[in-house]
């Protein structure tokens, strides 16, 4: 009798599937009435990340970091069949009245409705709209990278690699007194949003030497190897990318000894040290969510697709899209 009444009151959802390397596929997934600190939040758009999600869909988590990178509300292992993802923004259906018809962002894999804890729907501050928050993860990586990277008022800062983390990170290094922030990137068509971000846009061959901190985010060996060439004596290179199963081979005979450089990295999982006292993850997702209020950023949403064509594009966004920078994914 229980269990009829339960399977009565289940949602009907359907979710995105990383089936095997290579594959995905929408399945459809019953999702059960919430409890007194539940919600149900129906999803109006969720964002594809280009570096770690595209790792998960290629097949390429070493087995030394399946627990670790687990995501939040992941079902499944890797290498598959998992359910991946974290940057999904909706709103409220069911939940606690102050909650229920606001919009929230919520670390959550692609999925048309579902339910999670309360304290894990993080509402979203006046004058962010929905479609832009699908930026927030990145955007809190990128505010964590700072924390770790610790720029100085007056720093010349080099961001090797374009994507959105990348000129996340400009954009406010770039609002520091007096910091001159370029971004390097081997696709020429980059150099209007990163102008529109306030910063510099440079080719690899045309980057200017003795930066004060160098930031990679290129997710290519070959962006960390012109990290470190750029970088002034004793800056240091922070390195965002992270490789997967992928092989890194650098030459530290060069600049890196000689110049007494510093190769520090840093991921969001960990709140930055020089915070941790203080700062909590949902103290820093707030923050991220607040710094999303710039109309400028949509300049980083290029592409949007439906949900149900979700496996295509996870398909074309692993063969390269230079052109794409955040994939945004709408929802019925």
């Amino acid at each position: 009798m229980l269990a009829n009444r339960s399977r009565a009151a289940a949602v009907e959802s359907r979710a995105c599937w990383i089936t095997a390397p290579g594959c995905a596929e929408i399945r459809s997934v019953n999702v059960t009435e919430p409890g007194p600190e539940e919600v149900i939040v129906r999803a109006l758009h969720s964002g594809v990340s280009r570096g770690t999600e595209l790792l998960v869909y290629r097949g390429q988590v070493p087995p030394s970091e399946f627990d670790r990178m687990r995501a939040p509300f992941q079902e499944g292992n890797f290498p598959g069949p998992v359910k991946y993802g974290y940057a999904s923004v909706g709103v409220v259906e069911q939940g606690p009245p102050a909650l229920r018809d606001r919009h929230v962002f919520c670390l959550h894999p692609h999925q048309t409705r579902y339910r999670v804890p309360a304290d894990a729907a993080h509402l979203l501050p006046e004058g962010v709209p929905p479609a832009r928050a699908v930026l927030a993860a990145n955007m809190e990586t990128a505010v964590n990278a700072l924390w770790d990277a610790a720029p100085r008022v007056g720093d010349r800062i080099a961001v090797v690699g374009g994507g959105v983390v990348g000129l996340l990170v400009a954009w406010l290094a770039a609002r520091m007194p007096g910091c001159q922030v370029e971004v390097i990137d081997t696709h020429a068509a980059r150099r209007a949003v990163v102008e529109r971000l306030g910063a510099r846009f440079a080719s690899p061959s045309d980057a200017r030497p003795d930066a004060d901190l160098v930031i990679h985010a290129s997710g290519n060996p070959e962006g960390l190897s012109l990290a470190l060439n750029l970088a002034a004596f004793e800056a240091t290179v922070l390195e965002m990318s992270w490789y997967g199963s992928q092989p890194v081979s650098l030459r530290l005979g060069e600049a890196f000894h000689a110049r007494r450089l510093v190769l520090k990295s840093s991921q969001v999982g960990h709140v930055a040290a020089a915070q941790r006292a203080r700062w909590t993850h949902r103290r820093r997702l707030s923050l991220a969510l607040e710094l999303l209020r710039e109309p400028v950023l949509d300049a980083l949403v290029t592409d949007s697709a439906p949900f149900d064509e979700l496996p295509q594009v996870l398909a074309r966004l692993a063969r390269g899209a230079p052109d794409t920078l955040c994939q945004r994914i709408d929802y019925p």
